[in-house]
Formats: structure tokens, C-alpha cells, sequence
């Protein structure tokens, strides 16, 4: 476990510079970075740690090249991660093997705990069990936030919250203009870990079943479990009647239910994946990571954003430390777009390609005879 750095009671006896909620790779490597530039930050999450989270284990290599960049270069070898060679792509009777640059597979347990040591580390407070969320501005320059944990409460001031509370996150659902717009026909996120990972699941390859239902990544991690993610189509959840019953027909399409016992597995899902929140921005805000936005991934691009954005927000928030003036708002929102952008739109690309009936096939079938072909768009 890692214990809170400081009792509850003791956060309001100051203002502080910056609190970032959620710990997840965005805060914790926001948290890291402005710490390092010698900025009072507290770190808040609602889980205790280390925790599991429904998401890939994937780093692709964009992400460990942001790793790298901020001096972390060696973190997922330190930690035992597991190199990633090749994508198995199967659709129906047809298989392809893609080779990939660059990347790893690492549980979030793991790859998010060694995170917030990192911000601890660096001279970050951090609160784990810890529910919050935003009292909006109190004056021109403050924020106010109320934190809950357990049968305690209490009231904190910021100059600049950041929220990375992901997803799932309440931290501005009392904030006008932070809704969240959920894509039309967005899939749902749904993930599990088998305690131990047949050994037709080999280490340094991401197994991918794609369906009508969805798709579903199974991957080795470092302890020898088997991760498993997936994108799903709500109404396909529904007629089969649970998460476990669409996974198991995805996989039973392409004959790989008889490596799993899919029985012994424990499901959980997520809100529809494809997504935007409203504002990104505004006085002594910034909204990254997933609650910032999120495309249906692929392999690993969802790691990758997160902390891309988490290094892309530092300067912005630095200078917010002055004084806060719209411009940082608008930096910010076009910093967004350029940094992801393009990623996203790729992303879209790639899976809008597998939800095709008759594109999807063709798409796996020329694949697995020119490989090369996958080439730009696995980053």
C-alpha cells in the first residue's frame, strides 16, 4: 500500500499552488513534473494503491518515448514489464500478425503506484481514498474543493486544479460548462486479469479479437496474469446478457475460448469510451488525460495521450502560477488538438475500419499478407 503522505486535517491549513485529482498517469506524472519545478502539489485519488484499473496495460512507443523524455526511461524495465513484439489480429477464420515498434506491457498496479512514488518522490503530498470535487471559484483567483474521506471532510483552496480523474470522474459535475459529450454509438470499456495466462498467450505478443460485438485485447503481463480489455457494443452487451457472454463469443469466433476459462474471470465496465469534455480550460483550470477526451483505442494510444498530455500541461501551468489570464485557456485547447489530434483521428480511422462487416475481414486477410501495410498507424 501507499499510505497518504499527510493526514486530511492538515491539507487546510494552507492554500495550495496546485492540486491535481486523480492519480492515475496523467496526475501522477502532472504531479511529478510540477513538483520537480518546485511547485506545493497535492495529488488526490479516490482508490487506495496500488489498484487495478478496466483499462490496457499496452505502452506503445510513443509512450515510453515520453517516459524517456522526462527521465523515467527505465521505469517499465525496472519493473519487470514485458516487451511487445507483434499484434495477432483475428477476425472469424482469418488471422494476421503485425510486427510493432517499440513497446511493453506493464499492469497499471504497477506502472500507476510507481507513478505517484515518483511525484512523492519528487516532493508531491498525496491523499489516496480520497473522493473530491470542485466548489468552483471562490473570488478571481481561488478554487475551492471539497474532499471526503471516510467519515471525515474538509475544504481546501487552489490557485490551479487540475482535473485527471479520468472517465469515470465527478470532480467538475458541479462546474457549468464541464459536461461531458458522449459520441453517438460510442463502445463501452470492459476489463479483466486471469490469475495465471495459458501458454497459447505468449509473452511479447497482444492478442486482438475483433467481431461485430466489439473488440478484445488479451496480454501477458509481468507476474505471468493474463490482462484483458475490451471495446464493446452496448446493445451487443445487452442482448448477450452480460460483459463475460459478449467477450466469450468474441473469442469463441476466432477459437480461443478453449485457452481461458472464462468462468473463473470477475468483469467490470466503463462509461462509453468516445468522448469530450465541453471545456478543457478556464480561470485556474485544466481538464487531461481521459477526462479531458477519449478515442476507442487501439494499442496502447490511450497510455500515450495521457502522458503526452500530462508533460504538455506543465508550462501552461507554471505560468498560471502568476497569474491567470484566457489566453492560458485558448494555449492550452490548441496545445490539446496538435499534441492529439491527429492520434485521435487515426484512431478513429483504424477502429472504424473494424466495426465493418465486410471490411473488417478484408482488413485482417490483407494484413496477414503484407504486414507492412499496418506499418502507420501503429504508433
Amino acid at each position: 500500500m501507499i499510505a497518504s503522505t499527510l493526514p486530511l486535517s492538515q491539507c487546510t491549513a494552507r492554500t495550495w499552488p496546485v492540486v491535481v485529482v486523480g492519480a492515475g498517469v496523467a496526475g501522477a506524472l502532472a504531479a511529478r513534473q510540477l513538483a520537480q519545478a518546485g511547485i506545493e502539489v497535492l495529488l488526490v485519488d479516490r482508490a487506495p494503491f496500488p489498484r487495478w484499473k478496466v483499462c490496457g496495460c499496452c505502452l506503445n512507443r510513443r509512450a515510453l518515448e515520453t517516459l524517456a523524455a522526462v527521465g523515467l526511461g527505465s521505469l517499465v524495465g525496472d519493473r519487470g514489464g514485458i516487451p511487445l513484439y507483434s499484434l495477432r489480429l483475428a477476425s472469424g477464420g482469418k488471422t494476421a500478425t503485425v510486427p510493432l515498434p517499440l513497446g511493453a506491457a506493464l499492469s497499471r498496479e504497477q506502472l500507476d503506484a510507481t507513478l505517484v512514488q515518483e511525484a512523492i518522490q519528487a516532493g508531491a503530498q498525496f491523499l489516496a481514498g480520497t473522493q473530491a470535487s470542485s466548489r468552483g471559484l471562490v473570488g478571481e483567483q481561488m478554487r475551492q474543493i471539497l474532499l471526503h474521506q471516510g467519515e471525515q471532510e474538509a475544504t481546501i483552496q487552489t490557485r490551479v486544479l487540475l482535473a485527471a480523474d479520468g472517465l469515470q470522474g465527478q470532480l467538475l459535475a458541479r462546474e457549468p460548462g464541464c459536461e461531458v459529450v458522449v459520441r453517438r454509438g460510442a463502445r463501452i470499456g470492459a476489463g479483466a486479469v486471469g490469475d495465471e495466462a495459458p501458454p497459447f498467450f505468449t509473452p511479447g505478443t497482444i492478442f486482438m479479437a475483433c467481431g461485430a460485438e466489439g473488440y478484445v485485447g488479451l496480454v501477458r503481463l509481468e507476474d505471468g496474469r493474463l490482462d484483458l480489455a475490451a471495446a464493446l457494443d452496448a446493445e451487443q452487451v445487452r442482448l448477450q446478457g452480460s460483459i463475460a457472454n459478449t467477450v466469450a463469443r468474441l473469442l469463441g469466433q476466432v477459437g480461443w475460448t478453449a485457452h481461458l476459462d472464462l468462468s473463473a474471470l470477475t468483469w467490470r465496465g466503463t462509461p462509453p469510451l468516445t468522448r469530450r469534455a465541453r471545456l478543457l480550460a478556464g480561470p485556474g483550470l485544466f481538464v487531461l488525460g481521459d477526462a479531458a477526451g477519449y478515442v476507442e483505442p487501439f494499442t496502447g494510444e490511450g497510455m500515450a495521450w495521457a502522458l503526452a498530455s500530462a508533460v504538455a500541461i506543465t508550462p501552461l501551468v507554471l505560468q498560471a502560477m502568476d497569474r491567470w489570464h484566457p489566453g492560458l485557456a485558448h494555449a492550452w485547447q490548441r496545445r490539446y488538438q496538435d499534441l492529439l489530434g491527429g492520434a485521435q483521428r487515426r484512431c478513429r480511422f483504424v477502429t472504424g475500419l473494424l466495426r465493418s462487416s465486410w471490411m473488417r475481414p478484408l482488413l485482417v486477410h490483407v494484413l496477414a499478407h503484407v504486414p507492412s501495410l499496418a506499418r502507420p498507424f501503429v504508433p
